[in-house]
């Protein structure tokens, strides 16, 4: 049997999400975002179902970018976290960050955002991304920025302290809450591995945001 093309594919998820639509709850997820997308209403694990199939016809292909291209136009939210979904269950190359960028930079926010730092987490294991995410962790978007500092959460002990630090350093001073929050979640997650490193960082680091002391001393005694 051939496999479905690109446009079937993303038609198959249309009605799938238009066939679990519920028009109570997608205003009220609108709203919780801002009302800046449109949503079916689809709670995360019936959204998922929709597209189980899909990502198991996908495994073993290249990574589709036209899809995820379309996904990503569409003008519901739920597409663009099917794409990040794919992202993350496929995984990328270091030749896909500019695209990744590309997402960072289009219809951002917090949700996609925390959502594409797991693919590059992962890769960042694999290869050394030190390079590149130092560029990004000064770029004009404040968002490439907050990818940059958030990209090593949840990598425990495989964490780039060093890394970590400089990006940090790039971005003290601002006054942007989703940059604040972000220093202070990076440091908060890397304190369950090595507290002692967290807490010199903050004590050395007075120009720290009060957010993101706040954060970064959850779990700190």
């Amino acid at each position: 049997m051939a496999k479905n093309t690109t446009q079937e594919i993303y038609n198959e998820l249309k009605l799938a999400f238009e066939s679990k639509a519920d028009p109570e709850k997608a205003p009220l997820i609108a709203k919780y975002m801002w009302n800046q997308f449109a949503f079916y209403g689809i709670q995360t694990k019936d959204r998922q179902m929709c597209y189980r199939e899909q990502l198991k016809q996908l495994k073993n292909a290249p990574l589709n970018w036209d899809l995820i291209a379309l996904a990503w136009n569409d003008e519901h939210r739920e597409f663009q976290y099917f794409a990040c979904d794919y992202l993350r269950r496929k995984g990328i190359e270091t030749d896909d960050l500019p695209r990744i960028k590309e997402l960072i930079v289009k219809k951002s926010w917090w949700d996609t955002i925390d959502s594409l730092i797991k693919p590059i987490g992962k890769l960042s294991t694999q290869v050394d991304l030190s390079k590149p995410m130092l560029v990004w962790s000064q770029d004009a978007n404040f968002w490439v920025r907050r990818t940059a500092i958030e990209h090593q959460l949840v990598l425990k002990e495989k964490t780039k302290p060093e890394l970590l630090a400089t990006i940090i350093e790039n971005n003290l001073g601002s006054d942007e809450f989703f940059i604040n929050k972000a220093i202070g979640w990076a440091l908060r997650d890397y304190s369950k591995t090595d507290p002692v490193w967290v807490a010199q960082f903050i004590e050395s680091h007075p120009e720290l945001s009060p957010l993101s002391k706040r954060e970064a001393s959850k779990y700190l005694k």
